[in-house]
């Protein structure tokens, strides 16, 4: 994309908001019938864009801006005690790259991963489609990430790759093994890959403060956020931007 690519973007009407059901949201998304390639997403995603199916978003609501989106310089990154214990302990696991269709196995993981940690949360009962539609998309370079020990498979890292880094866009794994803190994990494998990749940073979506499924990414430092139209190194105050 150049600087003279245009494109409309669509707002959604207000709906109840996936993380404060008290609240309305409102989404802006990319003309589903522009042309949309690793390029296109590479640079809305540093304007604070996320790919959710064939979609390009960024929440856009009128009275809230507690959806800040968050990346991590890779080569910059240093981990804390906690993250390096994680790391050792999971040093047995295989790790294989898998692209195009989605597997069963995938979709048995995910279903009894969202059984265990999301219920209630509006995903239950998926259906393979609703996965797919979820997770993929016809024009993004989305990698399945498998994780495994011997030959079980343990967690997915469903991850896109963009010209400057990766994109986490989902991760699920099994809850019968929360010692091993595999969402942890994954995250910092994640890192360690886009690092000996030669890309510049993980792009780990919205941090939500106050919102436990999200907040959890403040721990990945240093941390970068997108406010007020540029990448901003987060210094401490991230957890008190809604303050000042």
């Amino acid at each position: 994309m150049n600087q003279h690519t245009q494109f409309t973007l669509y707002a959604t009407p207000p709906h109840h908001c996936s993380y404060f059901p008290e609240r309305e949201a409102t989404t802006i998304f990319v003309d589903p019938d522009f042309p949309r390639d690793k390029t296109l997403y590479t640079t809305l995603s540093r304007h604070g864009f996320r790919r959710s199916g064939e979609h390009l978003y960024r929440p856009h609501c009128q009275t809230c801006e507690l959806c800040i989106p968050v990346r991590v310089p890779v080569r910059r990154f240093s981990p804390n005690r906690t993250q390096k214990r994680v790391w050792r302990a999971n040093q047995d696991l295989n790790i294989t790259a898998h692209t195009g269709e989605l597997k069963q196995e995938h979709f048995d993981l995910y279903c009894h991963y969202l059984d265990a940690r999301h219920k209630g949360g509006g995903m239950d009962n998926p259906s393979v489609a609703s996965c797919r539609q979820f997770l993929m998309s016809d024009w993004a370079n989305t990698v399945f990430y498998e994780f495994r020990l011997h030959e079980q498979l343990l967690a997915v890292g469903v991850v896109d790759v963009l010209n400057d880094g990766l994109s986490a866009v989902y991760t699920f794994f099994d809850p019968q093994h929360s010692k091993r803190s595999l969402g942890v994990y994954v995250v910092l494998w994640e890192i360690a890959h886009a690092t000996s990749s030669h890309l510049d940073w993980l792009y780990l979506g919205y941090w939500i403060e106050g919102c436990r499924k999200m907040s959890y990414k403040i721990q990945y430092q240093p941390l970068e956020y997108y406010r007020l139209g540029r990448w901003q190194r987060d210094e401490g105050q991230l957890e008190n931007i809604n303050k000042i």
